[in-house]
């Protein structure tokens, strides 16, 4: 599993075989099975977590109870939730696995340590954050000016990987279409 992520920093940042040994001896591969919870809403999220294979989603619920799906995460990703593990606070979503999955967890304290002793690794991170940022901006946007349709297509077009892995109403909940819209939109598309 560690390998998987040490293939994927290299792809990033230059890092030498004893900082790649600083970072796999903090690091703690874990099985997760499918639907299993790896954060509840209320808990405080004190983990990064790499998807090395697998797929999960981030999600939240509505006061009406309606879940709503801000990500999702697959191989080669983070998944996390940012605000409980920046401010120690219970977090208001809730990760789970929508697959077999395997992942590489750091610890808060021990990821920091990580940053102070790596440069290359702090510097990996602020490129991370930034493009986290750049594609919150670009969701955010197309969630508040696109149609159905847009939304469709500019999904598929740039998680063509998470398409396939989801349930498709879990796709709806993420692109704040009814799932009767989501249907609709496909049925058009295989049509034309």
């Amino acid at each position: 599993m560690f390998d998987v992520f040490a293939k994927y920093l290299r792809s990033w940042t230059v890092i030498s075989d004893e900082e790649m040994e600083l970072i796999r001896a903090a690091s703690t591969e874990k099985k997760i099975r499918k639907w299993q919870s790896i954060l509840h809403d209320g808990e405080v999220w004190k983990t990064n977590c790499f998807i090395t294979s697998g797929c999960f989603r981030l999600y939240r619920f509505s006061p009406d109870g309606a879940d709503h799906t801000l990500r999702f995460g697959i191989d080669n990703w983070w998944i996390t939730d940012q605000e409980s593990y920046n401010h120690e606070k219970p977090s208001d979503y809730n990760i789970e696995a929508l697959a077999a999955s395997t992942v590489v967890l750091w610890s808060k304290p021990a990821w920091e340590e990580l940053l102070n002793t790596i440069p290359a690794l702090k510097s990996f991170q602020e490129q991370l954050f930034a493009r986290s940022l750049e594609m919150s901006n670009r969701r955010i946007y197309s969630l508040i000016s696109n149609s159905a349709e847009e939304k469709y297509l500019e999904f598929q077009k740039t998680y063509p990987q998470v398409f396939n892995k989801v349930p498709l109403h879990m796709v709806a909940s993420y692109l704040g279409i009814s799932r009767e819209t989501l249907s609709r939109v496909r049925t058009s598309f295989v049509k034309k």
